[in-house]
């Protein structure tokens, strides 16, 4: 029996029942709409998840305390999560990808040489 789009209750032999998560098959998206902060949406194939999960992470009731798997399946969303905010935050950087760090500094000291060009040739114009 389905108690939300996530959570799912048992009952085994003896009557007693248990609860535990339907799946941990869950895609994890994050996007930059004009915030500092992303936004994490959860899907299970097509179907957004996201307010299920906020509803079990955030209910007065502490989920581990009735969910068998609860641990479990919040590890993997935390690390499901680190993965789509590193990978939005990579989309979003003017770094090269692929780089040595030798040649990662190089990049950089030529970015600020080009940012403060202004700069310079305002000073050598004036003087």
């Amino acid at each position: 029996m389905a108690v939300s789009d996530i959570v799912t209750q048992y009952e085994d032999e003896h009557g007693q029942v248990y609860y535990k998560m339907t799946s941990h098959d869950i895609e994890v998206k994050a996007t930059q709409n004009s915030g500092l902060a992303p936004i994490i949406t959860y899907w299970m194939g097509e179907k957004d998840i996201t307010d299920s999960i906020r509803n079990l992470r955030f209910s007065p009731r502490p989920p581990s305390s009735y969910i068998q798997d609860y641990e479990e399946f919040q590890a993997m969303l935390y690390s499901k999560e680190q993965y789509a905010i590193n990978q939005l935050y990579e989309q979003m950087s003017i770094k090269p990808k692929n780089m040595s760090s030798g040649k990662q500094i190089v990049w950089s000291f030529f970015v600020i040489v080009l940012a403060m060009l202004p700069l310079f040739i305002a000073i050598w114009w004036f003087k």
